[in-house]
């Protein structure tokens, strides 16, 4: 594990499962759809911080010039590494979010999926940031929108501890604009969903929520953070 690193319980404790919550996120690409709104990554330098198991940077290469993972978990990034293996332009670094394995002024466009940019405490990571995007380029950030839909009822159970109003007055306030994005998580099975909420939720909370949910879909509301390093 890198030093410095944030635990990330859910997928570095069961990464099988995370995969399956991976594959039941958003089936209908509105998240992905919104990003192509700000900017696109066509022909140009991604970085996905935290990317766990790479799921994401085979997506990224089918587009994009060159694609780079940087992920502090020494056996996800193995795990990256080895599903991306057959893409030449494609590398996985292991590191932190807040000491980027890259040099200054090297990538286009970054994202990073509920990983370590969370609010207030980021700043080490947005001040790597400022040093590895190009001017020109653009930064984003996918975490949950607690404030509406049914997996945002979910996670103030989970950690009422999050002030999603600070949260939004933290982005906002260091020039990040906001997107709201609803969508949804649609699983193959009950089972599947049942042992995704588990890995999200302590066994009280995900025992209420599951005992008061049925099927296999949950309405899931987002935002989509991201800012535009200007050309001075």
């Amino acid at each position: 594990m890198s030093p410095g690193a944030r635990p990330s319980p859910n997928i570095w404790n069961t990464p099988g499962t995370y995969e399956i919550e991976n594959h039941a996120v958003d089936p209908d690409g509105r998240i992905a759809a919104a990003m192509q709104d700000v900017a696109s990554w066509a022909g140009r330098t991604v970085l996905d911080v935290g990317c766990g198991t790479g799921f994401h940077l085979p997506w990224f290469a089918t587009t994009a010039a060159s694609v780079v993972g940087v992920e502090p978990h020494g056996d996800l990034a193995a795990l990256a590494r080895r599903r991306t293996r057959r893409l030449a332009n494609v590398a996985v670094h292991q590191g932190t979010a807040q000491s980027l394995p890259l040099p200054d002024a090297s990538v286009d466009v970054v994202h990073a999926r509920w990983a370590y940019f969370f609010g207030p405490g980021c700043e080490p990571g947005l001040a790597e940031l400022d040093r590895v995007v190009r001017r020109g380029g653009t930064a984003f950030v996918i975490d949950n929108d607690p404030t509406r839909s049914t997996f945002g009822a979910w996670f103030r159970r989970g950690y009422p501890e999050v002030d999603p109003l600070a949260v939004q007055r933290f982005w906002s306030t260091r020039g990040w604009s906001r997107t709201p994005v609803d969508m949804r998580w649609s699983f193959a099975s009950r089972a599947d969903l049942e042992a995704v909420v588990r890995i999200e939720f302590t066994r009280e909370v995900a025992d209420e929520v599951l005992a008061g949910h049925e099927g296999t879909e949950v309405d899931y509301a987002v935002n989509l953070w991201w800012r535009h390093y200007e050309v001075s």
